[in-house]
């Protein structure tokens, strides 16, 4: 049966999801997962409402039902609390977004743990120079913050600006980081 768009009703069979709500070192994380065990998103328990919206921007009709996220995802992220920073490089991670956004985010996932980036700087990186503003809003939509770190991208003048998780998230983890990271030219933090 073909609807007004001519989109036959079997291919609008809502995508199944999966939530835990997981207590980490710096308090409740929610954490999507498709069926097949990828991550689909990630977010701050206080911040469900921008999580659904989202995923709702991102995959239409979805259901998110209850369940346990697999053990690597879980297990990568208690590394990464525990210090581990880079753990969650191998997280495997599935998003909808545009083409341009899911560019962006994958520039994000080679910003070393420790480091800070600008809007500007993460443009001139993908190749777009004068579009730090759209890097801006890609940033601001991802849909997995910590495992894609968004919370990296500052300000050109340094400052930490917009972060959809609360600037005082972005700063948790910017100092969290800052205690664990090896980044090369600089003593390790033997906290």
């Amino acid at each position: 049966m073909k609807t007004q768009s001519g989109i036959t009703q079997h291919q609008t069979k809502a995508m199944r999801l999966k939530l835990e709500r997981w207590t980490s070192l710096m308090g409740p994380l929610l954490i999507v997962t498709d069926e097949d065990g990828v991550l689909r998103a990630l977010d701050f328990g206080e911040h469900e409402s921008r999580m659904e919206r989202l995923l709702r921007d991102y995959y239409g009709d979805y259901t998110l039902e209850r369940g346990k996220t697999p053990a690597p995802v879980l297990r990568a992220l208690q590394d990464y609390f525990d210090g581990k920073l880079e753990a969650v490089a191998q997280v495997k991670t599935a998003t909808g977004g545009t083409p341009f956004q899911r560019e962006v985010w994958q520039a994000l996932r080679s910003i070393p743990a420790g480091t800070t980036m600008s809007y500007r700087q993460l443009a001139a990186k993908i190749g777009r120079a004068g579009a730090s503003r759209a890097v801006g809003a890609a940033n601001g939509a991802n849909p997995i913050p910590i495992v894609v770190p968004c919370h990296r991208v500052i300000g050109a003048d340094g400052s930490l600006t917009g972060f959809g998780g609360g600037l005082a998230n972005k700063r948790w983890l910017l100092d969290h980081e800052a205690r664990f990271a090896c980044v090369p030219g600089r003593a390790p933090n033997l906290l």
